[in-house]
């Protein structure tokens, strides 16, 4: 009789500490996957002027025209948080999302589409149209990684020509292919009526430009597609105020600063320029540091262009993608 008990309470000691073992490995593999997903992305909505909003954290910055119509967006972040950027813009408006104009290709800026194409309730009356650079289609339809193509959120109305217009809210939204410049897609968005221009990943205030020449980038486009913003802006009293640009990354922008960007450019291009003709070799190049006078201002530790991929993409621009 007693070795039963003592057999029982063993038995049960036995499975308290199974279970506890148990315990500790859900906890320890819960706590595993807390660290591996990432924390909900912190978005922040800024009105800009007129009928326009500046959605920032979602991956690149995001564009809202908010009017009587409905809703135009501007790129759509990372696919991660589109029901997080769905549920912003339906803090604005209830209305339907009409428009998605895509700048160029990059996952930062286009990879919201496919989840907020399928959240976006259908409407006979207002479907929705995703409109960019026909490039942008072309190589969403073949992924640079390879794989399939995604099913929901693919450009439906391309364009090919160097401007598409349409008038939305009440304001005329006109849309310029700026050929090979941060990519061979790049648009960019001027709304008339607010003053407001969207630059996509052309300008980028705060850190140097990430010139894609595998996706069609080059310098001089990168050039004279800035040379085009500034053409759109009209800066107001004292050169400040006036047209506001929402950069693809950063802080909301006047025309000083897309200047400033622009110049920094055509400096290091030209250094860069003297050293090809000098016929250093890229390693000779990036030695020389034709950077360094700007990298207080545009380059962080840990930020996506350092100053030594700036140079070699300039470079590689230069010398024909050698």
């Amino acid at each position: 009789m007693q070795i039963t008990k003592s057999y029982r309470a063993a038995t049960v000691r036995k499975r308290n500490y199974s279970w506890l073992l148990i315990g500790l490995v859900f906890a320890a593999a819960s706590a595993l996957t807390a660290q591996q997903t990432p924390p909900p992305a912190e978005l922040h909505v800024l009105p800009v002027q007129g009928n326009i909003y500046m959605l920032v954290g979602a991956g690149g910055n995001i564009t809202l025209q908010i009017g009587k119509q409905g809703v135009l967006m501007v790129d759509t972040g990372l696919a991660a948080n589109a029901a997080a950027v769905y549920a912003e813009v339906r803090k604005l408006s209830n209305l339907p999302v009409r428009y998605i104009v895509n700048t160029h290709v990059h996952p930062d800026h286009v990879g919201g589409n496919e989840g907020l194409a399928k959240l976006i309730p259908p409407n006979r009356a207002q479907p929705l149209s995703v409109i960019a650079n026909e490039n942008v289609l072309n190589r969403m339809l073949k992924p640079a990684g390879g794989g399939a193509p995604q099913q929901f959120g693919l450009p439906t109305d391309e364009y090919y020509l160097p401007i598409k217009a349409l008038h939305y809210n009440g304001e005329a939204v006109i849309i310029y292919h700026e050929l090979n410049a941060h990519t061979d897609g790049d648009s960019v968005i001027l709304f008339r009526g607010s003053d407001v221009v969207s630059t996509g990943d052309i300008f980028t205030p705060d850190a140097y430009p990430f010139i894609d020449v595998a996706q069609g980038g080059s310098v001089e486009g990168e050039l004279k597609a800035l040379t085009h913003i500034l053409e759109l802006t009209i800066p107001a009293a004292t050169e400040e105020g006036g047209t506001l640009v929402i950069p693809g990354h950063g802080r909301l922008c006047e025309e000083t600063d897309v200047a400033e960007f622009r110049d920094m450019i055509a400096i290091v291009r030209d250094r860069i320029q003297d050293g090809i003709k000098k016929g250093k070799t890229l390693a000779q190049i990036k030695a020389d540091k034709p950077t360094l006078d700007y990298d207080t201002e545009y380059y962080r530790q840990g930020a996506f262009v350092s100053p030594d991929m700036f140079v070699e993409a300039v470079y590689k621009s230069l010398s024909g993608g050698k």
